[in-house]
């Protein structure tokens, strides 16, 4: 089926009044116990539905599958003013980034977005190369040949570094210490699997007290970070134009410490979790797939030699930016997005209410065989053509989209690129994990195993 049949599929007309199919003959029942057992196969099944729009019940949360790039752009651009977050994100993440960007909603969150945009900007961006590099040469350079690794932890410790320079400008040790046992404990409570995603933070299971330990011990870190900044004379600060710095001067009167640690956590997570996965996700199909891995290796050699990529090296690294884009189609770290309108509306000729949770899932529109064909093979070729440019806008949103897309998209590809192209000009890599992965619907999507590969000097 081509594209423009699909368009126009889903835009048919429903009878007025009409509700999306839902999921299960008991949706309340079926649809928690399949999200408790398999929350991946449950997103699959609502895929494998002829409707783009199915509804779904999920310990007691009504909501709807939202599956066709059309109207996830009319979600997440063209209507985006009569939607939000919504109070699914609320329940689970408001109380660690409520006061967050991630999270915020109106004037709030407008005025830090663009407090905060400047350290996003193209041209300071690029600066940051350098570090990205440097860190990435310091990360290779402890491997040796025909060693096995881990590979996520190994990318989580880089991709912190790199955070904690550039963005943040913090001692990275000490925040990584406090940081990790929560980000620990956060992906255990918010794993559909765990009884602990469907309760209060207050009840005493043993994932909730973890939680609750961790997250002070963060707090008090973060107190230790702010006072030693804030202990720094006029010009010294002046000078910085870090994230942190930023958030100071935005909150400087107040210095709201749950806000700041919300926006800090926020950061973190999305600054170094997201990348990591990516870079994780990327050795693991460069490893299963040889013959792609030969052809990076070879536009490395031919483009690079000996030097270390820059940013400018970039624009004449075509198949390392195809490699990118197809791991995230295959693997997005963020694999949904959520939303809830704020008033009455119509979606792809359905009426929703406001309590309505929309879910606009990557994880099945990156597969969808009606885009992409063999949509679950990795083909960094596919992008040669100029796929992009073929798709429907949102058949393609790794970072979201609209308003609201990641104030750190361009900081992330150029990361991961970097990273990439630095330590495959020194690595080859052998699978060691085979496919499929075991993954898990936590804050991002993660792997529920360690992902190993065997290291091969160049």
């Amino acid at each position: 089926m081509d594209s423009q049949q699909a368009i126009t599929e889903a835009s048919e007309p429903v009878t007025p009044g009409d509700r999306p199919p839902r999921l299960g003959r008991v949706p309340f029942l079926d649809n928690t116990v399949a999200m408790l057992r398999d929350p991946l196969g449950f997103y699959d099944r609502a895929g494998a539905h002829e409707s783009d729009i199915v509804g779904y019940n999920v310990a007691g949360t009504t909501g709807y599958f939202v599956c066709h790039p059309d109207l996830v752009e009319r979600v997440l651009v063209t209507d985006a003013d009569a939607y939000e977050k919504g109070q699914l994100l609320q329940d689970t993440l408001g109380q660690f980034i409520g006061e967050g960007l991630f999270l915020l909603e109106g004037e709030e969150w407008q005025r830090q977005r663009t407090a905060l945009q400047p350290a996003f900007y193209r041209e300071r961006i690029a600066t940051y190369g350098e570090t990205m590099t440097g860190f990435a040469d310091r990360t290779a350079a402890a491997w040796a040949d025909g060693q096995r690794i881990d590979v996520l932890p190994q990318m989580q410790s880089l991709t912190l570094n790199i955070l904690g320079k550039t963005l943040l400008d913090v001692d990275i040790e000490t925040t990584a210490a406090a940081l990790e046992p929560l980000l620990d404990a956060l992906r255990k409570r918010l794993d559909p699997r765990s009884l602990s995603a469907y309760v209060p933070l207050w009840v005493p299971t043993g994932t909730n007290r973890a939680v609750n330990r961790s997250l002070a011990a963060f707090q008090s870190t973060l107190d230790d970070v702010i006072a030693a900044r804030k202990r720094e004379d006029a010009s010294a600060r002046e000078a910085r134009d870090d994230v942190l710095s930023l958030l100071l001067s935005l909150d400087e009167e107040t210095v709201d410490r749950e806000r700041l640690s919300h926006q800090l956590l926020t950061f973190l997570v999305a600054g170094h979790d997201t990348t990591a996965l990516t870079l994780t996700y990327a050795w693991f199909l460069l490893a299963t797939n040889p013959e792609c891995q030969q052809r990076l290796h070879d536009e490395l050699d031919a483009t690079l030699g000996d030097s270390q990529p820059t940013p400018e090296d970039l624009f004449e690294l075509p198949y390392l930016d195809a490699v990118l884009n197809e791991v995230l189609r295959l693997y997005p770290p963020a694999f949904t997005v959520f939303r809830q309108p704020t008033e009455p509306v119509t979606l792809g000729g359905y009426e929703l209410s406001p309590d309505a949770q929309l879910t606009l899932p990557q994880w099945l529109v990156h597969r969808d065989e009606r885009w992409y064909d063999a949509p679950d093979a990795f083909r960094p070729k596919r992008w040669d053509d100029d796929l992009e440019a073929a798709l429907p806008d949102y058949a393609y949103y790794p970072f979201g989209g609209g308003p609201r897309h990641c104030i750190g998209m361009r900081f992330a590809r150029m990361e991961a690129k970097l990273a990439l192209a630095t330590i495959a000009q020194q690595y080859a890599v052998e699978a060691v994990t085979e496919p499929p992965l075991s993954l898990a619907m936590q804050i991002t999507l993660s792997p529920t195993e360690p992902i190993e590969v065997r290291l091969r000097e160049r």
